[in-house]
């Protein structure tokens, strides 16, 4: 199925809205139970249930086993070293995230004090639609906590953009695990230190019943850039997932792809990649040309659109789609009105820009949100953004040849992100 951009801001639309939901009651999978949830979009005029409810079924009860797994993991762990112990290290961890996150609060409130006087941190960007995302950091260097306050932010939008308030819950605890500098697990602890203030109605907080599902992949990129922007940490990266779907009433296909990685003060942007609030990875051409009516023209870094800078910005991607037989294409991206943000006195990174190229030549600016009917022959082309630049460019260490080349400091990771990351890179 291809995911709707041309939302009408109500959930229905949306698919499945699931608050609350006993999967699993006394060993026995609710499988009735919850086809029905899947199923009740039909009721709403112009929605359907799901189309695929074999493979929406198989997919939840893997992660019943999933869980079912760790389960067993934790009740061997007791049973090796006890239930005092286990809850004991449970704390530490917690424990540990919590200092690293105060020890950050505190090192960044100083440095805030003897730079400007103050301990307040203070940013703002915004969406396509001109919807603002507005922080203010409020920091404690003493009790090394800190208040985020996001008043001022956009009242929720009438479109897909509103983000439930977890969504910005876990862009900070992502920014936060960025910053501190240690390789800690993901958990609560991180948190103990911030408090958080987010206006209900807002689109950080939207009313129930508001469309969220860009909010997810998309609002959530720009929260991400707005704390880092606050914190002077680096420069903005592509701030999309660059969502594109296309189908038909026999099936779709759903990918998102990467962009330019913002600079920082010690680094270069990565091209082509995705950043920050995402997980996703992308199909092969030859699976994706194998299994659906496109071929792939292009698929390529996009040269020079990364901001220039003593840091330079990654470079976006350039994909080219060509189709087979009649489809509907659908995009959700962001960053085509307003560009990634350079720091520092670095360059901003180049915006995105949707594009379909009729058979008969004539060529059009999708925007960045659209739902539109493709021929066989169209070919949609995809820019994806650049990421921003870091400091002025004469701030770059000088290319003579007398001097010594910069070297790149060699860090040996470990801990569970850097496992974490080998596993995947390996897969």
């Amino acid at each position: 199925a291809v995911v709707s951009t041309q939302s009408t801001g109500k959930l229905e639309d949306e698919g499945a809205a699931v608050y609350s939901f006993k999967l699993v009651k006394g060993g026995v999978f609710d499988e009735r139970g919850v086809t029905d949830i899947l199923m009740e979009p039909a009721k709403y005029p112009g929605n359907s249930g799901t189309r695929n409810l074999s493979d929406n079924i198989s997919d939840l009860k893997a992660q019943v086993a999933a869980n079912h797994k760790g389960i067993l993991l934790i009740r061997d762990l007791i049973k090796e070293y006890g239930l005092d112990v286990v809850q004991a290290y449970m704390r530490h961890i917690q424990n540990t995230a919590e200092l690293s996150v105060r020890d950050l609060m505190r090192s960044v409130s100083e440095k805030t004090i003897v730079a400007s006087g103050s301990s307040v941190l203070q940013a703002s960007d915004q969406l396509d639609d001109g919807s603002p995302i507005v922080l203010k950091v409020s920091l404690d260097k003493d009790a090394g906590s800190a208040v985020f306050d996001f008043t001022g932010s956009s009242p929720q939008v009438i479109g897909n953009l509103n983000a439930p308030r977890a969504i910005t819950m876990s862009a900070i605890i992502y920014c936060l695990r960025c910053m501190v500098g240690y390789d800690i697990p993901l958990n609560q602890g991180c948190l103990t230190p911030i408090t958080v203030v987010i206006p209900q109605g807002s689109v950080l907080d939207p009313h129930p019943g508001a469309a969220v599902i860009g909010g997810n992949v998309l609002t959530s990129q720009r929260i991400v850039d707005v704390i880092f922007k606050a914190f002077n940490s680096c420069a903005a990266s592509q701030g999309c997932m660059n969502n594109i779907t296309f189908g038909s009433d026999e099936g779709g296909y759903y990918e998102t792809v990467g962009g330019g990685a913002g600079a920082g003060p010690t680094w270069e942007g990565r091209s082509g990649v995705h950043t920050h609030m995402t997980n996703t990875r992308i199909t092969d051409p030859e699976i994706v040309e194998q299994r659906y009516p496109v071929i792939v023209d292009k698929f390529s870094l996009r040269s020079g659109s990364g901001g220039s800078g003593a840091y330079q910005g990654g470079d976006g991607i350039e994909r080219r789609l060509r189709f087979r037989k009649p489809l509907t294409l659908c995009c959700l991206t962001e960053r085509r009105s307003t560009p990634p943000y350079g720091a520092q006195g670095g360059e901003n990174g180049e915006r995105g820009r949707n594009t379909l190229v009729r058979t008969s030549g004539l060529t059009i600016n999708l925007g960045a949100k659209c739902a539109v009917q493709v021929n066989p022959g169209d070919v949609f082309v995809l820019e994806t953004p650049g990421g921003g630049g870091w400091g002025s460019v004469g701030d770059h260490v000088s290319d003579d040849v007398t001097s010594p080349p910069r070297k790149r400091a060699h860090v040996q990771t470990r801990g569970s992100v850097a496992e974490y990351k080998r596993l995947q890179e390996s897969a």
